[in-house]
């Protein structure tokens, strides 16, 4: 579930809630970014995704929304 409790599948398309700053980068993710096509996974962090400008990540869903 994201943060508003939508349920949310492989593939969807989400926008950060919150800025988020990246570990060895200058720059953080922006409130507001979209990210798509996600792919749900188990572990320490609940999406997988690829970032435009920043390449793989994995993210957790209290910091997203589904659009």
């Amino acid at each position: 579930k994201d943060a508003n409790g939508n349920v949310m599948e492989d593939g969807d398309t989400v926008t950060l809630i919150k800025d988020l700053h990246v570990k060895g980068e200058q720059k953080a993710l922006k409130d507001g970014t979209k990210v798509k096509n996600i792919k749900l996974v188990d572990g320490d962090h609940d999406i997988d995704c690829r970032i435009e400008g920043f390449g793989q990540m994995g993210l957790k869903t209290m910091y997203v929304k589904k659009v």
